[in-house]
Parts: C-alpha cells; structure tokens; sequence
C-alpha cells in the first residue's frame, strides 16, 4: 500500500490570470548589521571588582524516593556526575555532599537544597519570611538548632558547650539509639588520647543535661545497657532555621 495521499481533482475552473500593468514598487531591503554569536552560558551580570571565578555549584532537588523511581539512587547520580566531570575536565576538584531536611517540611526539594546547603539568596529570602521567633515562644522545651540555644518554657537555659553538642546529636538522629561509644568519638573527636572521657562520664553529662531539663529531663531518654536516644515529644520544638548542620553522607 502506498503512502502517498492522493488529492481529488478540483471541481472549480481555475480562473485565468491576468498581465498587469502598473510599475512594481522597488522592495528597499534593510541593512541589518551582523552580530557577534554569544555563547547562552556567558554570564549577563558583571563579576565584582579583584574577583574571579573558582568553579560551580550545581543545586540538585531529588530524594531517595525521586530518586529510585528513575531506577537509580543519590550515589548513583553523584558518581555518575564526577565521572562525566572527570572526562570533561580531568583537572577539576569535587565535593559532594547531600542536604538533610526534617520528615514533612514541605518546599521544592531543590530549595530546601540550596538553603541547607547556605546558598546566599535562598538564605536571605529565608531570614525575610523567617518570622519573629521571640515574639511568640511556645512553652515546654525549644531547641534552637541554628542559634545553638535552648529555652525552657521561654527562658534561656543555660547549658554549656558540651551539654549543648550532647542533645543537639541526639536531636539531629531522634528515633535512634546512640551508644556511649558513638557519643564519645562524635562529640571528642580530634582530641588527644588524654582527653577523650570514658564511656561513664556521657552518663555524668546526661545526668546534668537533665537537671536543667527540669520537668522534661524525660526527653532524654536512656536505653538500658546500649545509650540514650530522643523521640518527638509535645513538649519539645527543634527549630532547624538555615543554619542547620547538613551530615555529609558521601
């Protein structure tokens, strides 16, 4: 069978033309001058005064989920990117590094990519919406992640540095038990042999951290011969903001 369409012959008489007469107007034809092709990556903005560019950042919005979908996961795209990178410019240095969010936070996940990861505009677009926190500060326990403080029921509690690092790496790994062992290389890690604290003093730290829990020393909670681990609870607020530490998992 053929492909081509056939065309029914034209049941109108095709009127006959016609010779004119009248002058044909000169087309006066427009000098365009010819432009220079610009490469579609040039930058339009002008770079800063003594600066000059060191490399990019590509801000990537997938999760595991996205992720898996499309039959790969987020190891699989970031070898894949350095290898690519690796053929194109074998003198190029990588860092990657994955941006964590709380459970349910909601927003376009390559925003919530560029705020974890301090990207300048998308923090200061946060810090704009970003209410007044002071104003309005609920009861029970807040755990300012991005401001390294705790307010109990509205006051500033007053933990010290390491009592401060003890919850937040609790807080930053809730609904996991965290031995004694971990505690101690995380939260002394780089210290000399002298100075890491055996297992027992976590307990002593916990202990304290607790009396200025007050009522919701509970929060904390102790899991008999293995450590302590944090679950959610209706007291407790952890506020994340744009300052908050992103594990690098690669």
């Amino acid at each position: 069978m053929s492909n081509t369409a056939l065309l029914d012959r034209p049941t109108t008489t095709t009127r006959h033309l016609r010779a004119v007469t009248a002058p044909v107007p000169t087309i006066r034809r427009a000098t365009v001058p010819a432009q220079p092709a610009s490469p579609a990556s040039v930058p339009t903005a002008a770079l800063p005064v003594s600066t000059a560019p060191r490399g990019f950042a590509l801000y990537v919005g997938i999760d595991e989920a996205k992720a898996a979908a499309s039959g790969v996961s987020l190891g699989v795209l970031v070898d894949a990117l350095r290898r690519t990178l690796a053929e194109l410019a074998p003198g190029a240095e990588t860092y990657a590094t994955v941006a964590l969010a709380p459970v349910g936070s909601g927003g376009r996940d390559v925003d919530v990519v560029r705020l974890a990861l301090h990207e300048p505009s998308a923090v200061a677009r946060a810090k704009q919406q970003e209410p007044d926190e002071d104003e309005h500060t609920p009861s029970g326990v807040v755990v300012d992640i991005s401001r390294k403080r705790v307010l109990i029921d509205g006051e500033s509690a007053a933990f010290t540095f390491k009592e401060f690092e003890l919850l937040q790496y609790l807080v930053l790994r809730e609904g996991r038990t965290i031995e004694r062992a971990e505690l101690v290389s995380s939260l002394w890690q780089g210290a000399g042999e002298e100075d890491v604290p055996g297992e027992r003093t976590i307990d002593v730290h916990v202990r304290r951290l607790r009396a200025k829990l007050g009522r919701y020393e509970d929060i904390v909670r102790t899991v008999r011969g293995i450590g302590y681990r944090f679950d959610r609870h209706a007291d407790v607020v952890i506020r994340y903001g744009h300052g908050s530490p992103s594990p690098d998992r690669f």
